[in-house]
């Protein structure tokens, strides 16, 4: 597990922004050193612990790209079409003909080796056969057509994955094509989680009036997983400083990062912030950020920690963008940024500058077919409503005072973002 000094992510500023905020975590936390072995089928969505290289090319040797007819690239018709004696078959997996003597063409299939001489393709769908049995090839061809040359994908040497990449279908299909059966990848990064607070039970248990069934600690449970982590579920942890303390270092010496939901603020009844303090060091993140400004991050025992605000919708943005590039960073991943999508807004908003704010908005196609984002009717850090019936978030830049209908935003949508 990763350790920690306790003064690793001390800041002295007033409010610190989400870059800041990302930026240390970049250089304070280091990927977890276990490497295992897994194999293709279970590597899918693991951190890849080092570089995959070609061994050899990618295809490993030349080959059409469709079915047709294989030619020499010297005996192309310029003017006027030509008979060629068809004087070969070759179909994918077969053996090709060592060599294709001058004015021969090969009848040859998508995938199969081109033979020793031959380097253009015609399709078939552009050739036709005579009274003869020969095959009359257009005019016009260029040398090299329909053709995959050796290593036309991936060089030998070349890094066909780098370290660090999340493995998806796609790179699967990478390694697969180089003849892997194993892949070495980071140990799933760790992750304790638990919620805070009298007011929340869980569901399935007794709910008294006045309280609530979590729903923060199975969101963010939820997207852990979809970021590779193995998540020991803690519960709920009641208002109790010393509970909570002895929890939290329990958690330390068990987990690459501990995860919290609620109790980070400054009242009287947020004991988060103490307990830390009874048992490692914390400086509590006053991020610029709405939704979700009571963000707390500290250390325990060398351990990580991160406390979110406990409200749903601040709890998912916050770990959008602070938890998210933690996690990455623990993992051996690299930092995931997700570029936006430009698009027309069809709201009016107003904000306070220096501070960045992500507005929950849906897409619809205006009249004239241009795709805009249209603002979540309500406000709410609690409108669990505002994350299901939205399609993603508009980004608003700490520049940024206003926002008019028909001003260009930065939008992310849900699939990006967990």
């Amino acid at each position: 597990m990763a350790q920690l000094s306790d003064d690793c992510f001390a800041f002295g500023g007033p409010l610190m922004s989400v870059d800041e905020a990302v930026a240390i975590i970049a250089a304070r936390l280091s990927a977890v050193e276990e490497i295992e072995s897994a194999d293709l089928f279970s590597a899918d969505g693991r951190f890849l612990a080092a570089p995959i290289v070609a061994t050899l090319p990618l295809p490993p040797f030349m080959n059409s790209a469709v079915d047709g007819y294989a030619v020499r690239s010297a005996d192309l018709p310029k003017d006027a079409e030509r008979a060629f004696a068809v004087t070969g078959r070759v179909q994918a997996g077969a053996a090709a003909p060592a060599t294709i003597a001058p004015g021969e063409a090969v009848r040859i299939f998508t995938g199969a080796p081109m033979p020793g001489g031959a380097d253009t393709v015609f399709m078939q769908e552009d050739v036709r056969i005579d009274e003869q049995g020969r095959v009359v090839l257009p005019a016009g061809l260029k040398p090299g057509a329909n053709v995959r040359p050796a290593g036309e994908d991936i060089p030998v040497g070349h890094v066909a994955l780098p370290a660090g990449r999340r493995l998806r279908p796609q790179d699967i299909a990478l390694a697969a094509a180089l003849g892997l059966t194993q892949i070495d990848v980071r140990r799933r990064t760790r992750v304790a989680v638990f919620s805070t607070g009298n007011e929340v039970v869980s569901p399935g248990t007794a709910r008294a009036s006045m309280q609530l069934f979590d729903s923060n600690r199975y969101m963010l449970m939820a997207m852990l997983k979809r970021l590779g982590c193995d998540v020991s579920d803690l519960g709920i942890l009641r208002d109790d400083r010393e509970l909570l303390a002895n929890a939290l270092k329990d958690a330390a010496s068990r987990h690459d990062l501990i995860l919290t939901s609620g109790g980070v603020s400054t009242g009287e009844e947020d004991h988060v912030k103490a307990a830390v303090e009874s048992v490692g060091r914390l400086v509590l993140w006053r991020m610029a950020i709405k939704p979700g400004r009571p963000v707390a991050m500290g250390v325990i025992s060398g351990t990580p920690f991160i406390g979110l605000p406990g409200n749903p919708v601040a709890s998912f943005v916050t770990f959008t963008y602070v938890v998210r590039p933690a996690v990455l960073a623990l993992s051996g991943g690299s930092r995931g940024d997700v570029a936006p999508v430009l698009l027309r807004a069809a709201f009016a908003y107003r904000k306070k500058a220096g501070r960045r704010e992500y507005v929950r908005a849906s897409l619809r196609k205006a009249g004239d077919g241009v795709l805009e984002a249209v603002k979540f009717p309500r406000e709410g850090a609690g409108l669990i409503s505002s994350l299901v019936d939205s399609d993603g978030l508009v980004e608003l830049g700490e520049d940024v005072r206003e926002v008019t209908p028909g001003q260009t935003v930065r939008f992310f949508a849900w699939p990006v973002l967990a």
